[in-house]
């Protein structure tokens, strides 16, 4: 957080001479709120930072999947953690013709992959190693999925990123869609108190990471080439037969929201947020059963060092 908040100082020693227009502050900025907890407190930071500056905020439910189109409309005005990893091809093509537009690099350092909890390299002999699962996935099985292992992916909004790689690792296992973040961890905390078997694809930044243990399966290593070259990996027949890329995670707007809100436009740009002050937030709200709007607002009133320099530097 020290050096989060020292670059956000030396932003606005360098950029007070650039302050941009409010604009239409009696206009809200609305903000998409997708289906995880992270994205919550990400984004209720940045609607916190806004309303500091003097706008308007409106929070909007939206499917992480199927947003874009509603900002391309200016329905949504921004989407503030967006995982490169995970994004829709709309995305791509929206953007590539100029209808919604990338803001930067949210600051989070990012994972995913396939993991289980530590007490079932126990059942499965031979983990993390991927190859493992070859012969021990009859262990994971339930009355869904014999003969074939249960791989618990992510919700259906989010892909199919679980379902992908056991298939192109030719692994037996059948991959069954998570109806929600909270559903993913109701299975990870029954499989840990129970004992019982569990894989389940999943994320880090996470408070569920250390709570639970969790172990990361060792797939091979993600590669550009490994989804782009059938031939690269162990199946000469598919691709993405290996680990997730390492996740970019950024922020994207409307793009009509640099005309119309110039200041929000740099704030929302310059706005970064670290692994280490998020992750924190989330277990205060999943474990703890804080409101989200209580969390952020506690942990704003503790840090203004790590976000108030960049709202100072837009306006001032």
């Amino acid at each position: 957080m020290k050096s989060l908040a020292l670059g956000a100082s030396l932003l606005a020693i360098a950029s007070a001479v650039n302050a941009a227009e409010l604009g239409a502050v009696d206009e809200p900025i609305k903000l998409a709120i997708n289906e995880w907890t992270g994205q919550h407190v990400s984004t209720y930071i940045a609607g916190g930072m806004l309303e500091a500056a003097g706008y308007k905020v409106e929070y909007v439910t939206a499917g992480y999947m199927n947003m874009y189109q509603a900002m391309a409309e200016g329905e949504i005005h921004g989407a503030m953690e967006i995982w490169e990893s995970n994004v829709s091809e709309q995305f791509g093509q929206l953007a590539a013709e100029g209808k919604v537009v990338e803001l930067s690099d949210l600051g989070l350092e990012a994972r995913e992959g396939i993991a289980y909890p530590a007490h079932v390299a126990d059942i499965c002999p031979g983990l993390p190693a991927w190859e493992a699962l070859k012969d021990c996935a009859m262990q994971f099985a339930t009355a869904e999925t014999i003969p074939m292992g249960r791989l618990v992916d992510y919700p259906a909004d989010w892909g199919t990123p679980g379902a992908d790689r056991a298939t192109a690792l030719e692994l037996p296992l059948k991959a069954v869609p998570a109806g929600s973040e909270g559903a993913l961890i109701t299975e990870i905390r029954a499989s840990t108190e129970k004992k019982s078997p569990l894989l389940i694809t999943f994320w880090q930044p996470h408070w569920a990471m250390s709570a639970y243990d969790l172990q990361w399966v060792a797939l091979p290593a993600g590669e550009a080439a490994c989804y782009e070259d059938a031939s690269w990996g162990p199946n000469p027949n598919a691709t993405s037969d290996c680990d997730f890329l390492p996740a970019r995670i950024f922020k994207a707007g409307w793009p009509g929201i640099e005309d119309k809100w110039p200041a929000a436009f740099e704030i929302l740009t310059n706005y970064k947020l670290s692994t280490e002050d998020q992750q924190p937030m989330m277990g205060a709200v999943d474990v703890d059963g804080n409101p989200v709007e209580e969390v952020v607002a506690e942990w704003m009133a503790a840090n203004e060092a790590a976000w108030k320099p960049v709202v100072d530097a837009a306006i001032q």
